[in-house]
């Protein structure tokens, strides 16, 4: 961090010196020129009042020296000492707001600096337009004259505070894992320095305000978390169950005895572990497992009422085909994601290494009744880029989910605009990423700053979204912010955190507003992974997909976070479940999670949109035709049997019909929604 600091000053600030002379009380200087500008400032002698309000520490100084400085704009400072010229000198420094009859210490460094000598003066602190601050130097340990530099920096819109986090291992999670709402730090450890080859999960349980309380739970898994870790609650007890695996296998763990414990459900060696998710593949209302395999073809755990069964590659045993059967593999990182707004997941496959097919990522269309297509060709994002992970967020808040392409190993990031019809184009030259070159594994969107745009954690960078709905433009910050680490509100303050090594960046956070929403799915899907979730504020719409597993390594949050700028209340909150149903939630405030109940909040048909709806033949024995005077072009249907289950989902074509042909003799009900509006007709499949 010093040496950061270091470079800013020697890259940043005039080194003219500044015609601002030192006072020796505070209402001196406040009376005198203020500094209102970055420069190097002098201290020719010692014979003023030294500073003791708030700020010193152990024995008092006899003599002191001031500055008011009044900056113009909002701006992070650097004062600092360490400079060429007061070599062997010992400095002392403290900074202050407020009223010299009521100091407030803002910042002090005795001896932090480093380049030049570790007995100078470094600080850093974030300043208003227009006020005024108070800059002390004391004689405590010298009183030799020397100059100093005063650096100023347009301020970052995110800033983080590092904190030392308790447990060892690896951390790979920040997830709710005890069902009270509240994100808690997921790490794997060794068993013992015996076996090294076994490993356990330490588990530091968020309190509330940053605290934690951290246990260790044995679990002998053969396998450590290299790679990915994923959370989801597979088998409906409501407690988080994790998967996570290296280059020689993976391994399923699930919470047993009420959450209080784990154990193994299944392992399986000679899978080259990478992107791990928990989704429901087909669509049966129960969470599965996908994991991408390095040097094969993609392995599924299906959850069956028996339990879960293994599968690879292509199977035509009711298991969906072709998620990624390149016979050597190449698969890295998975994303389920909505991309064509038709109301069921869909996924994109990010390919690394070898030859051009082996590295071309892939994009897996839902068809809606358990299979998929691979479309990445005709959707533009077929790209052999050598990509590990991309970043799918609405980026531009205009209702459908966009893509950034992260590049590694030199090769270029694109970030990739969703047209709405399937397609997507390549907006890269107007987004000023052409401009940022760093490159790597991991890749992330999240709202850090809470102003209703999405941006983008990017291998220890973060892409800041500018809020340009025309451009998609961003401004990377590559200093100051976190590395590249598991994403989570760990302090419950309504802002993203990051955790990452032996640290928690904590977001300092700002005025904006936010609001969560916790999901609590009905079934073997407690946290609706797989649910779209929309909400609307004056300032408009913005949509979240709940994953589990994104970017390449890490497993973040559960809970959907929003952030809302300046909004005071959110108009509406719709929830658009895995199983179909739709819950409505409206008129509420700010700063606070909610939770979601699927089916306790169901939205109401409207009594005027498709009334004149027919639906013909009726019975029907393969086509289905859909009759109203209603355009239908962009609208969803879903059938559900009579018991409740979801079994078709797709958007209508030109033509308004369902091929029902799939569909077993017995009574359906089709609901057609659009613009939030609904309406359900029972029909008879012959």
């Amino acid at each position: 961090m010093k040496t950061k600091l270091l470079f800013l000053i020697i890259c940043l600030a005039p080194f003219a010196i500044k015609a601002q002379s030192s006072s020796d009380t505070c209402s001196a200087a406040d009376s005198a020129t203020h500094i209102t500008s970055g420069g190097t400032y002098s201290i020719t002698s010692f014979n003023g009042t030294a500073p003791v309000a708030g700020c010193s520490s152990g024995s008092t100084a006899d003599n002191g020296e001031w500055f008011a400085y009044t900056p113009v704009n909002d701006y992070q400072v650097v004062i600092s000492s360490d400079i060429s010229g007061n070599n062997g000198k010992d400095t002392k420094l403290q900074v202050y707001d407020g009223s010299c009859a009521s100091l407030n210490c803002l910042a002090n460094s005795d001896d932090d600096g480093e380049d030049v000598y570790s007995r100078l003066s470094v600080v850093q602190f974030n300043v208003e337009a227009n006020k005024t601050y108070y800059i002390a130097w004391d004689n405590r340990w010298d009183s030799s004259a020397f100059d100093f530099i005063l650096t100023e920096t347009v301020q970052q819109p995110i800033s983080f505070t590092e904190d030392p986090r308790n447990g060892g291992g690896t951390v790979r999670g920040a997830v709710d894992m005890n069902n009270d709402g509240l994100d808690d730090i997921v790490s794997i450890v060794a068993k013992n320095v015996n076996d090294s080859n076994v490993y356990d999960i330490n588990i530091q349980e968020q309190t509330g305000s940053g605290s934690f309380i951290g246990n260790d739970y044995p679990v002998s898994a053969p396998y450590s978390a290299s790679w990915s870790l994923a959370a989801g609650d597979y088998n409906g007890d409501g407690y988080t169950d994790l998967v996570w695996g290296n280059g020689s296998g993976v391994n399923i763990i699930k919470a047993i005895n009420s959450g209080t414990d784990y154990a193994i459900a299944e392992t399986q060696s000679g899978i080259f572990t990478q992107r791990t998710n928990f989704v429901d593949i087909n669509e049966d209302g129960r969470l599965d497992v996908f994991i991408c395999h390095d040097i094969a073809p993609n392995i599924y755990y299906m959850n069956e009422t028996s339990g879960l069964e293994f599968y690879q590659g292509a199977d035509p045993n009711g298991v969906p085909e072709g998620l990624g059967i390149y016979p050597s593999g190449g698969n890295y990182g998975s994303v389920w994601v909505d991309y064509d707004n038709d109301g069921d997941i869909d996924m994109f496959m990010a390919k690394c290494g070898g030859g051009e097919a082996r590295r071309t990522n892939q994009l897996f269309r839902n068809n809606g009744n358990g299979s998929y297509t691979e479309v990445a060709g005709a959707a533009n994002l077929a790209d052999p880029i050598q990509t590990w992970s991309g970043a799918w967020g609405d980026y531009d808040n205009d209702g459908d989910m966009d893509v950034f392409i992260g590049g590694y190993n030199g090769t270029s990031h694109k970030m990739m605009r969703n047209d709405g019809n399937g397609t997507f184009t390549d907006i890269t030259p107007t987004t000023n990423l052409g401009f940022f070159t760093y490159t790597g594994i991991d890749n992330v969107p999240a709202d850090f700053n809470n102003d209703g745009f999405i941006d983008i954690l990017s291998n220890g960078n973060i892409l800041v979204n500018d809020g340009n709905p025309i451009n998609m433009s961003f401004t990377a910050y590559t200093s100051g912010v976190p590395p590249q680490g598991a994403i989570g509100d760990l302090d419950n303050d309504g802002f993203l955190d990051v955790v990452s090594g032996s640290k928690i960046y904590y977001n300092n956070g700002s005025t904006n507003k936010y609001v969560k929403i916790k999901l609590n799915g009905n079934g073997l899907n407690k946290a609706g992974i797989g649910a779209r979730i929309e909400i609307t504020t004056g300032s408009g719409i913005q949509i979240r997909d709940v994953r589990s597993g994104e970017g390449f390594r890490y497993m973040n949050s559960l809970t959907t976070h929003f952030g809302l700028g300046v909004d005071t209340s959110v108009t509406s909150v719709k929830v658009y479940w895995p199983s179909g149903i739709v819950d409505v939630l409206n008129n509420l405030s700010v700063n606070q999670t909610i939770t979601v109940a699927e089916g306790t909040t169901l939205g109401t048909e409207s009594k005027t949109f498709a009334q004149d709806l027919t639906l013909f033949p009726n019975p029907a024995k393969s086509t289905l035709y859909v009759k109203t005077k209603y355009n239908l072009s962009d609208a969803i249907y879903t059938v559900f049997d009579i018991s409740g289950k979801r079994v078709l989902n797709s958007k209508f074509g030109r033509n308004n019909t369902v091929n029902v042909s799939s569909l077993s003799t017995g009574t359906y009900f089709l609901r057609v929604m659009q613009d939030g509006l609904s309406h359900t007709q029972k029909f008879i499949k012959e």
